[in-house]
């Protein structure tokens, strides 16, 4: 079992730049062998990729935070993080971590309140 804690979140001013945290905790190798990710859900809208970080490091990215947002994650591989730069009003949303191991088991945190004052 993998839990995934969510923090970061926040207002922030259009233009502005934050970052959130996504801490897993359960088993180490596990989580180490784990793809993670950031999606994000905007009020109405359906729930939409927003970075992705394999377990090798290979990182992917939607068109709309392209050069604005990046993801990492730790040595220890049982953090990610995502800088966000440039944000708009449009990143408003409620993002979400989430993780996939190499069963197809996917885990979900709770998400964290992002909103971008214009």
């Amino acid at each position: 079992q993998v839990q995934l804690v969510e923090s970061g979140g926040t207002l922030v001013q259009a233009g502005g730049s934050l970052r959130l945290s996504c801490v897993a905790s359960g088993s180490t190798f596990i989580i180490n062998n784990m793809g993670m990710g950031w999606y994000r859900q905007a009020p109405g809208k359906q729930r939409e990729l927003v970075a992705i970080i394999s377990s090798g490091g290979s990182t992917n990215y939607a068109d709309s935070v392209k050069g604005r947002f990046t993801i990492s994650r730790v040595n220890t591989k049982t953090t990610v993080y995502l800088q966000m730069s440039s944000l708009k009003p449009d990143d408003t949303a409620v993002y979400y971590c989430t993780a996939r191991g190499v069963d197809g088991r996917s885990y979900w945190g709770r998400g964290t309140q992002v909103t971008v004052l214009s």
